[in-house]
């Protein structure tokens, strides 16, 4: 009898923590989506929500050209419309992630389509933070590999 009692117990361990990584990877996704599609709809207050600028904050971002560029973290507390995307929409697949405690990183990839309909493909690696309860981007390094 004390067997079934222990089993029970852990079946609903396990099952409690297996629950739990998933509302914390659909938490991720959805975070990521957003900062996407407020990016594309010039959405300047929704963007920066998603962000949380950290001292070791880092944005890199490769070009298919071989250029790279370093973009001050704080550009993404003090965007203006005019420097962010032109409509369209992304798609994201892919991901993995590592989540442990309050800290995530996420590698994904990303198929972007502009309001023109050309595509941009990308692998992406986000750096996430929990802050007050909620998931916030830290840092992300962009490598895009094909542009049309």
């Amino acid at each position: 009898m004390k067997w079934k009692a222990a089993l029970s117990l852990i079946i609903c361990i396990t099952s409690f923590a297996y629950s739990q990584k998933i509302d914390e990877e659909s938490a991720i996704k959805k975070l990521l989506e957003k900062e996407s599609a407020t990016w594309r709809a010039k959405d300047v207050e929704g963007h920066k929500k998603c962000w949380h600028i950290q001292p070791y904050s880092r944005i890199l971002v490769s070009l298919p050209n071989g250029q790279t560029i370093d973009v001050p973290p704080t550009a993404m507390q003090n965007e203006k419309p005019e420097s962010m995307g032109n409509g369209g929409f992304a798609v994201n697949s892919n991901y993995k992630m590592s989540i442990n405690k309050n800290n995530a990183w996420v590698s994904h990839e990303e198929l972007s389509t502009d309001a023109e309909g050309k595509r941009t493909w990308s692998y992406e690696i986000r750096l996430l933070e929990k802050i007050k309860g909620q998931w916030k981007l830290v840092g992300q390094s962009l490598h895009i590999y094909k542009k049309e």
